[in-house]
């Protein structure tokens, strides 16, 4: 069992504790455990599993939550969990997925009109009763209401991290069974949508059958969907993520990959489009109609050459103008991941962060970066030990003496200052002037109306120092939604004042979305690629970022940490003396 499972069924039972009104301090100790074990760098199952070592080597698990993790590692749940789950539907745990909504308030939802289900409460809602419970509003329906359809809509959803490791865990696999040829990933996986629904693979192969045989027995198949000869479908892991597995000829797996990776819209356009070249397109390959003759299908770009195209990047097939660009010759050179050269976004041990400045700067150096930014928090978020002015001063001076001694790569000295409720900085503009770099970002006071919002982040690009907005739009995939505000009025501002706008390759952020980056794109912004990084090992989702600049038009020159170490230094003085000016 991984890391971040364990510590989802520690946090739902402390919700589920919560909701029944027990004992704090146990709820509290099953929440510090969750947070422990979620960014623990080995996985504590097979410290658990190790007679040779002990669990309680983990700082913040004591011996009764020893007891606890062995008892989930050997049948996936324990006797508190089971307890209050006797006691409170499983539906319970539905409820607490709503934004707005805390334990607190499903108890008391609970009591007065037996919400059991999100049905309930959307019902309880739409009758106006939620506003007349203590410290419940108008408003807060209103919100709770736009929840509940945010979580429909996200119901049954992955976030691409995710299916991207089960797809390469399965990938691995096949590829190593005899007789296998190719194996890839489609579907919206391969386009980089940042959720996904299922997993479509391709593979061919005379041992391609032996795939689907493979997938059926796999001891993380929950259920045999369906099994034919070429073609299996199971749900997969505790997740229960649907993955289907193709075995095909190697004459149609271009034109498999190119049907089965989507999207819709993309693949009807080109369709009708052959058709008026006498020619059709399906999964199997493209064919003349009236001799039904093989004109292409082994691979995606005779497909698209044969039609009149230029290949087609997969991230671009949304029919949002990108096959219009194939036909006249004008497709952008999407940005590679190659091609960045830094990281311009990472906490450490200042903060929030698990590792110390010099270790994040190795494990950079490692992946051949030549420079990062180290942006701990400001004083605002208190919960993380941010810097104050003096801090911030201090930090400062402390990596122009590590430049100084020797690193494996330059470290410009940033701050991920927080954005406050008025637009001001949370940082005075002395102390900011002493760093490099200055990410502003937005971590509180979420509900505001969208002019209110606006004004916030207008106020914010006022400032002399403020290099980046970081994660812009504030939402977490499939747990908080954007909050409100008026991106092409501020995306232009932006632009007009030199401030760059971060990609922020968080998996579970993803933020800028594709769509804005590509608006804020045609407004003349410049962007910045990051990760967000609270240990080394998060460096690595650089990735994710990478795919979601592509989403969104982007080339290497529209972004700054794709320039090498004397362009990008250039970049910062000619940004700090337009700003001073």
């Amino acid at each position: 069992m991984e890391n971040k499972e364990i510590a989802r069924l520690l946090h739902e039972t402390a919700d589920l504790m919560e909701v029944a009104g027990e004992d704090a301090f146990r709820i509290r100790s099953y929440r510090n455990a969750a947070s422990v074990i979620a960014s623990y760098p080995e996985r504590v199952a097979d410290i658990v599993c190790n007679p040779e070592r002990k669990v309680t080597e983990i700082p913040g698990i004591g011996k009764g939550l020893s007891l606890v993790l062995a008892e989930i590692c050997q049948r996936g749940s324990f006797e508190r969990r089971d307890e209050m789950l006797a006691r409170y539907p499983a539906s319970a745990l539905e409820l607490l997925k709503i934004q707005g909504l805390g334990p607190k308030s499903i108890a008391l939802l609970y009591e007065h009109y037996n919400v059991r289900t999100v049905d309930d409460l959307e019902r309880i809602c739409r009758e106006q009763k939620l506003r007349s419970l203590p410290r419940m509003g108008a408003k807060l329906e209103e919100k709770v209401l736009r929840s509940i359809e945010a979580y429909r809509r996200s119901a049954g959803r992955f976030l691409l991290s995710f299916g991207r490791r089960t797809a390469d865990e399965l990938s691995a696999e096949f590829a190593a069974l005899p007789g296998i040829e190719k194996v890839e990933a489609a579907g919206s996986l391969r386009r980089g949508r940042e959720t996904v629904g299922d997993l479509d693979i391709l593979v061919t192969g005379p041992g391609a059958a032996e795939a689907l045989n493979h997938l059926v027995t796999h001891p993380k198949a929950q259920e045999v969907l369906g099994q034919g000869g070429n073609k299996a479908s199971v749900s997969f892991g505790l997740e229960r993520l649907q993955v289907d597995v193709r075995a095909l000829p190697h004459e149609s797996f271009g034109a498999a990959m190119q049907y089965f990776t989507g999207s819709k819209e993309h693949n009807v356009v080109l369709r009708t489009n052959a058709i008026k070249q006498g020619l059709t397109l399906n999964e199997y390959g493209l064919f003349t109609l009236e001799e039904n003759q093989r004109a292409a299908g082994e691979s995606e770009e005779d497909i698209y050459q044969r039609l009149g195209y230029a290949w087609i990047p997969p991230e671009l097939r949304e029919n949002c103008g990108e096959l219009e660009a194939a036909q006249e010759g004008t497709l952008p050179k999407l940005v590679e991941l190659s091609q960045i050269r830094g990281d311009l976004h990472m906490h450490t041990t200042e903060t929030d962060g698990r590792a110390t400045l010099r270790e994040m700067a190795e494990a950079a150096a490692a992946l051949g970066y030549e420079y990062i930014a180290i942006t701990d928090h400001s004083k605002a978020l208190a919960m993380s030990n941010g810097l104050d002015e003096e801090r911030v001063v201090g930090f400062a001076a402390q990596v122009r003496e590590l430049n100084r001694d020797g690193l494996p790569l330059r470290v410009f000295s940033g701050l991920e200052c927080d954005i406050l409720r008025d637009g001001a900085m949370d940082i005075s503009e002395d102390a900011l002037a002493e760093l490099d770099l200055v990410i502003g970002s937005v971590h509180s006071y979420f509900n505001l109306e969208a002019a209110e919002m606006t004004d916030r982040f207008l106020r914010a690009l006022e400032s002399p120092s403020l290099r980046i907005i970081g994660h812009m739009t504030g939402r977490i995939l499939l747990q908080r939604e954007p909050y409100p505000f008026d991106f092409d009025r501020v995306a232009a501002k932006a632009a007009q004042r030199g401030v760059w706008l971060e990609i922020n390759a968080s998996p579970e952020r993803l933020d800028l979305p594709s769509q804005f980056v590509r608006s804020a794109k045609r407004r003349g912004c410049r962007f910045s690629i990051s990760t967000d990084a609270h240990r080394p090992s998060h460096l690595h989702n650089m990735r994710y970022g990478v795919i979601t600049a592509r989403r969104g038009w982007l080339e290497a020159a529209d972004v700054m940490n794709a320039q090498n170490l004397s362009g990008f230094e250039a970049a910062l003085r000619l940004a700090r003396t337009a700003r001073v000016a």
